[in-house]
């Protein structure tokens, strides 16, 4: 038998984390110990363990038996940690719409959360979030990253890429909130043809009902947003807490705690308050694509 690294090691995603947590938080709020937890589960503590810090792959029967223990009679509720559960295992076992695309490897966590996630807040300081680019600039994008030297694979990515789009129309689409520095407006990304498309799709999509665009201008001067970017992923009930994605040059880090995520959603809100409005950052944003 070869080595295997991973062997007698348990492995966490960040899906399996938050689900987890959430029951973890259930149980404390219902006074109940993990011994409570795993007699209703005929298991044993150590995998109640396991669950809660989201080291194995959960089932429904088991969470339908937790939420039962705990008295969550919410199906709401429910269905919603049904669904975290099942987008777990297909990410475990690789089954998600995600997988197909090899290229999304790096982000395939943070994809499978925004599949489920209700609204995103996103700080970006450099270039138009993921969710609202052109085909023409995220191909720039991808080529200037260098990540791959292989056009099939960019345009596999690029697929990708507009796949996720998705999320914004439909039955349930997803709220987001864009926070972008006027240098993402000014940073010439594919050449000034590419750049004006994609000013003018920020303006379009800018007017969605459930797309808010705020430009932070150059005059804002000094703000607590200056040292990175970062994204708040925020779910259906006000209790479920959000989790936090900032990228680095190596890879993206996930910030899972309470205080974590109240940092950072204070600190947007302070970012925020310094931005144009809604309605004046579209002008700004049509304006600067006249100048292309």
């Amino acid at each position: 038998m070869g080595n295997n690294p991973d062997r007698g090691r348990t492995i966490t995603t960040v899906l399996g984390r938050r689900l987890g947590g959430e029951l973890l938080r259930m149980r404390e709020a219902s006074g109940l110990r993990q011994s409570h937890a795993a007699e209703a589960l005929t298991a044993s503590v150590t995998k109640v363990t396991k669950m809660e810090r989201g080291g194995v792959p959960m089932r429904d029967p088991d969470i339908r038996a937790l939420c039962h223990l705990y008295g969550e009679t919410d199906e709401a509720v429910i269905g919603r940690l049904l669904a975290l559960a099942r987008t777990d295992r297909d990410r475990r076992k690789a089954k998600g719409w995600w997988n197909e695309y090899p290229q999304l490897a790096a982000q395939v966590e943070y994809v499978a959360l925004e599949d489920i996630a209700t609204e995103l807040r996103t700080w970006q300081l450099s270039f138009v979030p993921g969710l609202l680019q052109t085909p023409d600039y995220a191909r720039a994008l991808a080529v200037g990253n260098g990540a791959w030297e292989d056009l099939d694979e960019i345009e596999t990515f690029v697929e990708a890429r507009m796949a996720r789009q998705a999320r914004l129309t439909g039955e349930r689409p997803l709220q987001l909130w864009a926070l972008l520095h006027e240098a993402v407006l000014r940073q010439l990304v594919g050449g000034r043809d590419v750049m004006r498309a994609q000013l003018e799709h920020l303006s379009d999509m800018a007017r969605l009902p459930n797309v808010h665009v705020q430009v932070v201008p150059f005059i804002a001067g000094a703000h607590p947003g200056m040292t990175c970017a970062f994204t708040v992923v925020s779910f259906a009930e006000a209790g479920a807490a959000d989790v936090v994605q900032v990228d680095t040059l190596s890879t993206k880090l996930w910030l899972e705690s309470e205080t974590d995520a109240a940092h950072h959603n204070a600190t947007f809100d302070r970012i925020a308050r310094l931005g144009l409005a809604h309605s004046n950052s579209v002008t700004l944003i049509d304006s600067i694509r006249k100048e292309m």
